[in-house]
């Protein structure tokens, strides 16, 4: 005997299975198809008028074309070197600057807040222009410090730090100033243990936006050898513009950096998302 409403329940989960099922081909179906052009060897047509999903020959040497013709690998490395400078400078500024917001009482801080906060509302592209008037006075042109530079501390990860340190309850930081913990030891041992998770967000973020950064790093570089990875992917597609195969194995190459980041960090990042929704 089937009870009232169970009809309904189950007609309303089958929907939500099947919209989950569209949103999963729409975000990795592009990858997937890439993933298998990439695998696909000479002799295999990908522009028929029903081209086949799976290779028919599975092979790696488009990878290894790809790496022998343009130099992936300093690219690659180039782009390590300007993710790692801003992560850097993100999990240190951001920490400190939302620290300080959030946990410290000093004169003028709820106005230095407002300024952090109205910073948001600017696209990349009106502040272009005075980044690299700074970065060329600086003498930083056509070098990756120039390029991580103004990624080095962003204002959403000083909100985001900002909004995981005042969740953490005050109660710990009377505790620890009764014990004569100083600012720093306040920091160390009792905010950041308990932000470990929005700081695994900040350091997801960061590395993505670096690492697939292209106007920037466009504008800042010349010298060819200093290219980023994708200002020398869109030099490889211009290389290689009659054969996707070596396209897709380039940005395969690119793509699997973030996986590994993200990887490493997804249980810290997961955590930090569910700290946010609730807490925030």
């Amino acid at each position: 005997m089937t009870t009232p409403g169970r009809a309904p329940r189950a007609t309303e989960q089958a929907v939500r299975y099947l919209l989950l099922l569209l949103v999963l081909l729409l975000t990795i179906g592009p990858f997937l198809w890439q993933l298998s052009t990439s695998l696909k060897g000479p002799g295999e047509d990908i522009w028929s008028r029903t081209p086949s999903f799976l290779p028919d020959a599975p092979t790696l040497a488009n990878y290894a074309q790809v790496a022998d013709t343009v130099p992936v690998w300093t690219y690659a490395a180039n782009s390590l070197v300007v993710a790692g400078i801003a992560v850097a400078g993100n999990v240190v500024g951001a920490t400190l600057a939302g620290f300080a917001l959030a946990r410290l009482r000093f004169r003028g801080a709820r106005f230095g807040f407002a300024l952090f906060a109205a910073t948001l509302v600017l696209p990349g592209e009106v502040t272009i222009v005075s980044q690299y008037v700074t970065v060329r006075s600086l003498g930083l042109t056509d070098t990756l410090l120039g390029v991580a530079l103004p990624g080095a501390i962003g204002m959403l990860n000083v909100l985001l730090m900002y909004t995981a340190f005042r969740a953490v309850p005050p109660e710990l930081d009377a505790a620890a100033l009764v014990d004569g913990a100083s600012v720093w030891q306040r920091l160390l041992h009792v905010g950041l243990p308990n932000v470990r998770g929005m700081l695994s967000v900040v350091v997801i973020f960061t590395f993505i936006a670096a690492w697939d950064d292209f106007l920037w790093p466009l504008i800042v570089l010349n010298d060819p050898g200093r290219y980023t990875l994708t200002v020398g992917l869109q030099y490889l597609d211009g290389t290689f513009s009659a054969n996707p195969r070596l396209i897709a194995a380039g940005t395969m190459i690119a793509f699997l950096p973030v996986v590994a980041v993200f990887a490493a960090l997804q249980r810290f990042f997961f955590k930090g998302v569910e700290e946010g929704a609730i807490k925030g």
